[in-house]
């Protein structure tokens, strides 16, 4: 029964985060298609909200719930014992609620589009979109390394990811801005 939990817990994290990365990439085009002249800005607009809302409800929805659900159901499994003495499943679930608290918070930015509230810049929901990445990173990392893995140099190695993926960002943009075909 562990590695059918198992099995669909990696499932479910897979489709979770996969969903969050397109979900945000919407609202990136989303808000770059309210520029567009009309009647092309109103088509793209009503595309991109059906379109945020299938993908939250149909894959993001589901996914996560399937990644909680077999997670807790590994640890159930494993037992209150092992779980006291496995700190880094505790700052697992941390940054899972994390996650979890950033999900919601998509769910919150597809209503704001639907009301035409564009007043974030495409730029800044370019970062956004590297949230999960970061998540993804940190969760990996200690679902590998376990107990084994030093936290403070971690924190140091996800920190300096950030920075290089805010940079990665930055240049795209200056890139765009030089050649808006790219």
């Amino acid at each position: 029964m562990l590695f059918l939990f198992k099995s669909l817990h990696i499932v479910g994290f897979v489709a979770w985060f996969a969903g969050l990365f397109y979900l945000v990439r919407m609202f990136v085009y989303h808000r770059e298609a309210h520029d567009e002249t009309q009647p092309k800005r109103d088509i793209l607009t009503q595309q991109f909200n059906l379109m945020e809302q299938r993908v939250y409800k149909i894959i993001c929805n589901p996914a996560m719930m399937l990644t909680w659900v077999c997670g807790l159901a590994m640890i159930f499994l494993y037992g209150w014992e092992w779980f006291k003495v496995n700190s880094w499943l505790h700052i697992k679930l941390v940054l899972l609620l994390g996650l979890t608290y950033y999900h919601l918070w998509c769910k919150k930015m597809i209503v704001k589009l639907e009301r035409g509230d564009f007043s974030m810049s495409s730029h800044r929901w370019r970062l956004l979109n590297e949230v999960p990445t970061v998540f993804l990173l940190a969760i990996v990392l200690l679902a590998v390394y376990r107990n084994a893995l030093d936290f403070a140099y971690a924190l140091v190695g996800i920190m300096g990811f950030m920075v290089l993926l805010m940079m990665g960002v930055r240049a795209y943009r200056k890139a765009r801005e030089r050649n808006p075909n790219i």
